[in-house]
């Protein structure tokens, strides 16, 4: 396993600015900072040229006035999409963000950044590879905390031997039995995984060997409360309202 240099806070910002900004975007980093939040998960993408960008679907129509693959589609279209409006009209002309575009901007508000590598089908091994180096550029130039993960176990791969100095999250949706295994072979040091199927026996384990694990999405603080309790390092909310609030024990 890689050593753990990430700094979990005990709550980051899912998407930017969860459910307060559009996702993946520059109003999303800034709206985060301004509730008080020190870190924040965004997810980065290819352009058909290979520019690594902010965004979740491998298309584009969900979140944006266009329709396509993302991996189809070149950044100087890309950067002509209004990624705010479908969010509301009062982000209308937010655009989608490449992710330097994002880093300066999380360098600038001082917040650290998990950074989910989003592999379009078949572009695993580029985008593991890309998001690290470009990564890897601004922390070595910068005074800024990147964390990458992913689904994809070619993508943390890839990211592993582009840039092995910057720490790895295996990030899952159901722990598996042979985790232990698998973070090993991709040299992780943390585990991310869905909060709804955390079980009891799992997060014994994994806390017992002093491993970070963050669980996604909570966005209640009594659920929040049950897994600190058991031991969960960190969780990634859609609710910055209320976790940013006044009397928050995790403000």
């Amino acid at each position: 396993m890689t050593k753990n240099s990430w700094s979990y806070p005990r709550i980051i910002a899912h998407r930017c600015g969860g459910a307060l900004a559009p996702e993946n975007t520059l109003s999303g980093l800034r709206m985060a900072a301004r509730l008080g939040f020190r870190a924040v998960e965004f997810d980065v993408m290819l352009s058909s040229d290979s520019v690594p960008m902010l965004i979740h679907d491998e298309t584009v129509e969900r979140t944006c006035n266009a329709e396509g693959a993302v991996a189809d589609i070149p950044l100087a279209i890309l950067r002509t999409l209004d990624a705010g409006y479908k969010h509301h009209r009062a982000f209308a002309g937010e655009l989608l963000s490449t992710f330097e575009e994002a880093l300066t901007v999380c360098q600038a508000l001082g917040l650290a950044a998990n950074v989910e590598i989003k592999p379009a089908s078949g572009h695993e091994e580029a985008t593991g590879r890309i998001a690290a180096q470009v990564a890897a550029r601004f922390v070595a130039a910068n005074q800024i905390e990147i964390l990458l993960s992913s689904f994809s176990s070619a993508a943390l791969s890839a990211a592993r031997h582009a840039a092995p100095e910057l720490p790895r999250a295996m990030l899952v949706e159901d722990i598996p039995d042979d985790w232990q295994v698998r973070l090993h072979d991709l040299s992780c040091c943390a585990v991310h995984c869905a909060a709804q199927h955390l079980r009891a026996g799992q997060l014994a384990v994994i806390r017992a060997e002093g491993i970070p694990l963050a669980c996604y999405t909570v966005n209640s603080p009594e659920r929040a409360a049950e897994l600190f309790a058991g031991g969960v390092t960190a969780i990634f909310t859609d609710r910055l309202d209320v976790f940013a609030a006044d009397g928050n024990p995790w403000r």
